[in-house]
This record gives structure tokens, sequence and C-alpha cells, in this order.
């Protein structure tokens, strides 16, 4: 049990903070398997993830997403283009942990654990997105893209350094998303 638990985890939190941002989380992957982190280790298919190259594209295409993403307009962009490329990702980070699996066996535990995950938070993302862009003119934007990349970014540390409280972490934004929702809708009525 102990083989897959810890690495399902992990990859399920990479996956929910891919759901947000596409790169950050895959950046932080790659740095920490990169610099021998947290213990963060990449099954060998997955090496390549922490090479000196990817570390610098990543970091590249990070920072190009986290900049554009705070214009309104372009971040709702980033987010169609986010539907097809944060499930991708996520399965490429959640089975990059999977270590002790055979290399089959990790992509199909990373696609089983990241897209699904990524792709409900990605689609709450939209749906978040086009509320504040039909209330607020997109204005509202730039102040939640930075909430989604403190999100991501904190996500991936959880997951990082205590991947059991992942799922008590998914819990709570589950119950803010869904107080947040009844919110929208008492305001409407």
């Amino acid at each position: 049990m102990e083989t897959w638990l810890l690495p399902a985890l992990l990859g399920l939190g990479l996956a929910a903070a891919t759901g947000l941002r596409t790169f950050l989380p895959l950046l932080m992957l790659s740095a920490a398997a990169h610099f021998e982190l947290f213990g963060i280790s990449l099954g060998e298919s997955f090496a390549w993830v922490g090479s000196t190259g990817a570390l610098v594209a990543l970091a590249a295409a990070t920072a190009a997403e986290l900049l554009a993403d705070l214009i309104p307009l372009v971040d709702n962009a980033l987010g169609m283009f986010g539907t097809i490329s944060r499930p991708i990702a996520a399965a490429i980070a959640a089975g990059a942990v999977f270590t002790d699996l055979d290399p089959s066996t990790a992509v199909i535990a990373g696609i089983i654990v990241g897209a699904p995950t990524a792709l409900a938070f990605s689609a709450a993302q939209t749906g978040t997105r086009a509320v504040s862009t039909a209330t607020t003119g997109g204005l509202a934007n730039p102040a939640l893209s930075v909430i989604e990349d403190g999100v991501s970014f904190g996500m991936v540390l959880v997951a990082f350094l205590l991947p059991l409280l992942i799922p008590l972490v998914l819990g709570l934004m589950l119950w803010f998303a869904w107080k947040g929702a009844r919110r929208v809708r008492a305001l409407r009525t």
C-alpha cells in the first residue's frame, strides 16, 4: 500500500495545482528533483523533468504564464488553452512521482490521478473567471490571478511537505467553492 499511497497523494496535489497553473507546479517539481529537495525523486522515464533544460524551459514558461494571466482577456485565452494543456501537464507531474512502478504503469497512474483532477480545477477556474469577467468587466481578474498563483504554489508545497494533508486541503477548497457558489446564486436572486 505504501508504494502507491504517498505518490498518489503527491500526484493528486500536483494535479490540483496544475489545474490552476499549467507550468508552476511542473517548475516546482523540476526544481525539487533537480536540486534534490523535499526527498522528491522521479521515475526513470520521467527523469527529464528534473533536467537543467527542463528547469530552464519551465522557468521561462512559468514566467510567461504568470505575467500573461494578469492581463484581462489574455487570461481567458490561457484558460481555454489550459483546458487541454493542464490535464496533460498534470498527468506528467503525477506520473513522474510514481517511482516504484514500472514506467507504463506510472504513466497510467499519472493519467488516472492527474488528468481528471486538473480538468476539474481548470473548469472551476474557467467558471470563476467567466463570472468575474461578466460582473467586473475583467477588472477583478488580475486579483483572482494572484490568488490562484498563491493557491497553486501553496498546494505544491503542501504536497511536497505533507502529502497526507492533500485530501483535507482539497476538501476545504471544495467547501469554500461550494460556499462561494451559493453566495453568487444568492446575489443573482
